[in-house]
């Protein structure tokens, strides 16, 4: 039998076999579809970069500060109410509720048969007044001419005092009750300021005994703010702190003033202890009973490295902030709030050094473009 040689040379063989294990090992790790391109940096455009307002972070002294709850107030120092003097039926009401008046003002006119009965008694004082000083005149004459005794001319002298004293006090009850001799009593306004509370109108019968003022005045060039202190910041409160307060109608106002007052009490109901702040109102801004929020700033002998608040951004539960260090390099970085004062600085616990550069403008506009 013959045995056919093999016609290849075994070392040529040895490598067809390995090419084509290298050629089926490629064909299987190669992937059809083409390969993702690394996508670029965020770059912040020319026109963005010129608006931004790029802060530096630094230390200042640490301020707590505690926000709590309050109304606005009159000043009670520069309240008058006007309560009736007489009874009777009032008329001619010239003001409304939230009218400026001057200080006498006629604010109404009460139509009283108690007014008639002073002008009444002055006339009679008067005239009696007038008899006794002819009597007295004419009794002197008689005694310098010895037609009457000492007694006589003492008599009439006395007579005379008492017409005097009781002229004297009729007009000083006039005067208390209005001065009109009319039979009208002009209600006037005690100080400058604004009709706060009315409570009569025209043709209302009023007594004196009632006790129900007429009108309130106030002058809101000063107002008072209320605040309630919970028992666990009573402590923190000291006569004198900084105050900020905000109100609903003003969001970007910032009112400053002082604690000047504290009631040394917790209110029964709420369980609240009451400070009291008084407030420049010059331009009439503050009304009685907004609400307020007032923020009570105590420095403290620290210092700690502050940003403005408006750097911050809040996300998943964790606050950020933008570091620059070009506009093709900000870096999203998170930051421990410690504090913040007066809505517009913010203490940092860690996070940041002494020397970043951070955003404080658009900066939730680049943080969504860099989370994009």
């Amino acid at each position: 039998m013959r045995v056919q040689k093999n016609i290849f040379p075994a070392g040529f063989i040895a490598c067809i076999i390995l090419f084509a294990g290298s050629f089926f090992l490629q064909s299987c790790n190669s992937n059809p579809e083409k390969k993702a391109e690394t996508k670029e940096g965020y770059v912040i455009p020319d026109s963005l970069l010129k608006s931004l307002q790029i802060d530096t972070v630094q230390k200042c002294p640490l301020v707590n500060s505690i926000t709590l709850t309050g109304q606005v107030d009159f000043n009670q120092d520069n309240v008058r109410k006007i309560y009736p003097m007489i009874s009777g039926n009032i008329q001619n009401i010239s003001v409304v509720l939230g009218d400026y008046v001057q200080q006498g003002q006629v604010l109404g006119t009460i139509t009283s048969s108690e007014m008639a009965g002073y002008s009444n008694d002055l006339v009679n004082a008067e005239t009696n007044l007038e008899v006794a000083k002819k009597n007295l005149d004419k009794t002197k004459d008689m005694y310098k001419s010895g037609l009457a005794s000492l007694t006589d001319s003492l008599s009439a002298e006395a007579v005379y005092a008492q017409a005097k004293s009781e002229l004297s006090r009729v007009n000083r009850v006039l005067k208390i009750n209005g001065g009109n001799t009319q039979g009208e009593f002009n209600v006037v306004a005690p100080i400058s300021g604004f009709i706060v509370e009315k409570t009569v109108n025209n043709n209302t019968v009023i007594r004196a005994d009632n006790g129900t003022n007429l009108f309130t005045i106030s002058d809101l060039k000063n107002v008072w703010v209320w605040a309630n202190v919970y028992e666990s910041n009573i402590s923190a409160i000291r006569l004198g702190d900084i105050v900020s307060v905000t109100t609903l109608s003003y969001p970007g106002r910032v009112f400053k003033g002082k604690v000047d007052k504290i009631m040394n009490v917790l209110d029964p109901t709420n369980k609240v202890m009451k400070v009291r702040v008084a407030l420049d109102n010059s331009d009439y801004a503050l009304k009685p009973q907004m609400f307020a929020s007032v923020t009570v700033v105590n420095p403290e002998n620290k210092q700690s490295i502050c940003i403005s608040s408006r750097a911050l951004i809040f996300d998943h539960s964790q606050y950020f902030v933008l570091v620059y260090n070009g506009k093709n390099d900000v870096r999203i970085t998170p930051v421990q709030v410690l504090n913040t004062s007066n809505g517009d600085k913010t203490y940092i616990a860690s996070g940041l050094k002494e020397g970043d550069k951070i955003i404080s403008s658009q900066a939730i506009l680049i943080y969504d473009a860099l989370n994009s």
